[in-house]
């Protein structure tokens, strides 16, 4: 009777190993907002504290080059969701509406027998920061406490299913990760997949507002700047300052890591869930003078693109340097899940690169700017531009002609323009071609903002900028 109990234990066991093993993996997709791809330890930053992402990265595939294809908020969030480049779902600029009827990756996961949740910021709904979304427009999140957009991050308000504005107590980043954490613990419990998706607001400015624990971390006078911010003492002192406070909301995002690592682990799911760590854009940060996001210089369109990949998929942690684009990530981990990609999807799988394979992107990613608005409106220099970027070199192009080309690796300040110096007349020429080449594979023949505009019928004030409560 021993031995037949036995036996009946191990066969057991091996049809639960089996079922263990062939469930769905869990999605956790964290989006950071405007955390560029430099402010970590792990990416050599010499003053912020970012532990537990140092530890994190080394347990995943690290796309050092990865970029934002149009950084800014709204094109890039919309780009996450659908696998598609800016004007193909016609989010070129912040506060417009995506088209409910878009393909998402939520409503492909959903169709799989997924759970989906999304908690945090939205901003791609375009019917007013502050106002309610219905169901029929959350494009396949299931489970809802969401806000379209705000920046006051301390007792922020949300909504759930119902009109009835509620708020995050205290700082909302750690108290959306509370709900994040419990949301995992629940859905372990199902055994069903889940796919959540966690929307932080920070380090987006305004950089004064983080948990005074974590400000205290932080002095203005110990900040290292960059070789690029100008050594005006004003400057200077701005960007001081604004590090200081940029770095208190990273590290609090990094407690927040912190606590989900340990989340999926009590709940038994660690090993079974992909996690994704990226942002939406990077931040200037007074390099170049300049502020925020839109540009194609390193600071605003270069983030970070972590993949935990269980272990079982057979894709081992290690950096790398395929130059994965936003449109990427949704087809990436639908292969991932065992799901196909739908006919809609435009960026490119590289699980097959995380195993080894080909860049399927050929070694460059194109960035862009539609429409310049905002802090980039054409009275403080905004432009449209396309930029092809690879490993080493960063090629932009204005309409009319060329703007900047930098070579990455010998200038990483990117502080000597190339373009139009003789001795660099054959990589001008080379990298122009790339471009060219690039935008005819994506039917993109780069035109004014003014049409892509009046095609997707947007109204916009004096500086470009969709107007919004």
């Amino acid at each position: 009777m021993t031995r037949i109990f036995t036996a009946l234990s191990l066969f057991l066991a091996g049809i639960s190993s089996t079922v263990a093993a062939e469930r769905p993996p869990n999605i956790l997709l964290i989006i950071a907002d405007q955390w560029r791809a430099q402010a970590f330890g792990f990416a050599g930053d010499p003053n912020v504290k970012t532990p537990n992402l140092d530890r994190l990265e080394k347990q995943c595939v690290n796309f050092t080059q990865a970029v934002s294809g149009m950084p800014v908020c709204s094109p890039t969030r919309a780009s996450l969701l659908t696998g598609q480049r800016p004007l193909t779902h016609g989010i070129f600029i912040n506060d417009v509406p995506l088209n409910p009827e878009a393909v998402t990756i939520a409503k492909v996961l959903r169709g799989a027998g997924y759970d989906t949740g999304c908690i945090g910021k939205w901003h791609v709904d375009g019917h007013g920061r502050a106002a309610f979304i219905p169901r029929e427009r959350r494009q396949g999140f299931d489970y809802w406490k969401v806000l379209e957009c705000t920046h006051a991050y301390n007792k922020s308000p949300y909504y759930a299913d119902g009109p009835e504005k509620l708020e995050w107590q205290g700082y909302d980043a750690i108290a959306q990760t509370r709900d994040a954490q419990g949301y995992i613990e629940s859905r372990a419990k199902t055994g069903k997949p889940f796919l959540l998706w966690l929307a932080w607001g920070p380090p987006h400015n305004p950089y004064e507002t983080a948990p005074q624990k974590y400000r205290d971390m932080y002095s203005p006078d110990n900040m290292k700047l960059r070789g690029n911010v100008p050594a005006d003492g004003i400057a200077q002192a701005r960007a001081r300052v604004d590090l200081a406070g940029y770095y208190a909301h990273c590290t609090a995002l990094d407690d927040c890591i912190g606590d989900l690592l340990g989340t999926l682990e009590n709940a038994g799911v660690d090993d079974n869930t992909i996690i994704v760590f990226t942002s939406d854009h990077g931040d200037m940060l007074s390099s170049h003078a300049m502020q925020r996001k839109q540009k194609p210089y390193e600071e605003s369109a270069r983030v970070p693109m972590l993949f935990r990949v269980p272990a079982k998929l057979g894709i081992a942690p290690r950096r790398v340097e395929g130059t994965i684009n936003t449109e990427d990530v949704m087809p990436t981990l639908l292969s991932l899940c065992g799901v196909a990609a739908p006919k809609s999807v435009e960026g490119f799988d590289f699980t097959d690169y995380m195993r080894g394979g080909k860049d399927l992107s050929g070694g460059a990613a194109i960035v862009q700017c539609d429409a310049p608005f905002g802090e980039f409106a054409r009275r403080t220099g905004g432009r449209e531009y396309r930029c092809v970027r690879t490993v080493r070199y960063t090629y932009v192009r204005e309409l009319e002609w060329p703007w900047l080309l930098f070579d990455n690796e010998k200038d990483p300040w990117q502080l000597d323009n190339l373009v139009g110096k003789p001795e660099h007349a054959e990589l001008q020429a080379k990298m122009d071609a790339m471009l060219k080449a690039k935008l005819a594979e994506q039917h993109d023949d780069f035109r004014p903002a003014a049409e892509y505009i009046a095609k997707w019928k947007y109204t916009v004030d004096a500086s470009g900028t969709v107007p919004y409560k």
